[in-house]
This record gives C-alpha cells, sequence and structure tokens, in this order.
C-alpha cells in the first residue's frame, strides 16, 4: 500500500475554494432567492463537503473499497432521508384516512 503525500500548495488551493465558497455562502444569504435560497446554500455546502471528503480525508487516493464504503454512506443517507420525508409528507393523511 502506497501513502499519497499531497504538497502543500494543494492544501492551500482547497483552503482558499473553501474560504470563497464561505464568502459566498454569506453573502448570499443576505439575498432573496425566494425558494431557491434553500436550493443554493444546500448546493454549496454539499460542494464544501465533497472538496474536505476528496482532500482532508484523502478519499481522492484512496483504494477503491474506501470509495464504495463513502458512496454506501451516502447512499445509506438518502434512503433515511427518503424515508424520513415520506413519513412526514403523509402525516396530514392519517386525518383523512381515518375517517
Amino acid at each position: 500500500m502506497s501513502i499519497h503525500v499531497s504538497p502543500v500548495r494543494n492544501y492551500v488551493r482547497v483552503f482558499l475554494t473553501l474560504l470563497v465558497l464561505t464568502i459566498i455562502t454569506v453573502f448570499v444569504s443576505f439575498q432573496d432567492l425566494g425558494p431557491l435560497n434553500t436550493l443554493v446554500a444546500l448546493g454549496i455546502a454539499i460542494t464544501k463537503a465533497t472538496i474536505v471528503i476528496l482532500f482532508f480525508m484523502h478519499a481522492k487516493y484512496s483504494t477503491r473499497l474506501t470509495k464504495l464504503v463513502i458512496v454506501s454512506a451516502f447512499v445509506w443517507l438518502l434512503f433515511l432521508f427518503g424515508f424520513t420525508m415520506s413519513d412526514f409528507m403523509t402525516r396530514g393523511m392519517m386525518g383523512v384516512l381515518g375517517k
């Protein structure tokens, strides 16, 4: 197993990218985008999380098994969100079906 050593300039670039995305997040939070506010904020947050996972957690240079575990974790998270939302969205139907 070989260990990948990243140059410092990569970490500086990643840091600057995260800093710029944080500034964009703050700027967007003061804008009224209507229903798009949440989507834009989530898009930026997902982008920042992906950068952190790829570079600071070294997933970019990991084995295929590690990448499979990371993807599996996100698929499982999507399942959990999906089941939670399906429960939440059908709560109002209980009163209609019970009558």
